[in-house]
């Protein structure tokens, strides 16, 4: 489903594009059923993030809402793997900042690195995620980051299922910023 604006995203205020993305999210990838979660826990919902991530017209949208939220001192962003690369890779494109992968661990081959991509020392980084249900995996990356040189000014999360992950965040030391949560979507 495209915006009025045409599916551009670049019509309406901030709060109407993020109204209009938030029904197209729903719409594209909200599920109902029995899953398990990453985090171990059971739900009876789910948002599938590759029904969104890639979708060219839905992924660019997310890219420039979340990158209106990237404060103007980060040096780069930061995306852990799998599922937040397209995310970080697609605000990279709209912002010009270069980004690093951060994997959930090193592989015991070619570089052995935890960080793909350059991370110097003392850059400010904004790590991107998708989906957060206890923040375990956000606060993972954003601990490498921090481990490898970077200051992590923020991560920035496409939907917060209100499981508990702003706590975990903040409990860590990092601010957190969603588009969206749970409530904001009507689920």
């Amino acid at each position: 489903m495209q915006e009025e604006s045409g599916g551009r995203g670049t019509a309406g205020s901030r709060a109407e594009r993020l109204a209009a993305l938030g029904r197209d999210l729903v719409a594209a990838a909200y599920l109902e059923g029995d899953f398990a979660l990453a985090s171990g826990r059971r739900s009876k919902y789910y948002f599938d993030k590759y029904l969104f991530e890639t979708k060219p017209e839905l992924l660019s949208r997310l890219a420039e809402l979340l990158a209106d939220s990237v404060p103007p001192e980060t040096d780069r962003l930061a995306g852990p793997e799998l599922g937040a690369v397209a995310l970080a890779a697609a605000v990279s494109l709209r912002t010009g900042l270069p980004f690093v992968i951060v994997k959930k661990q090193s592989k015991d081959y070619a570089t052995r690195k935890t960080i793909e991509g350059e991370l110097d020392a003392g850059d400010h980084i904004v790590v991107v995620e998708d989906i957060l249900t206890t923040g375990a995996a956000a606060v993972r990356a954003a601990d490498a980051v921090r481990d490898a040189g970077g200051t992590v000014l923020k991560i920035l999360a496409v939907v917060d299922r209100e499981e508990g992950a702003a706590e975990s965040i903040a409990a860590a030391g990092y601010r957190y910023e969603p588009l969206f949560r749970r409530t904001d979507l009507g689920v």
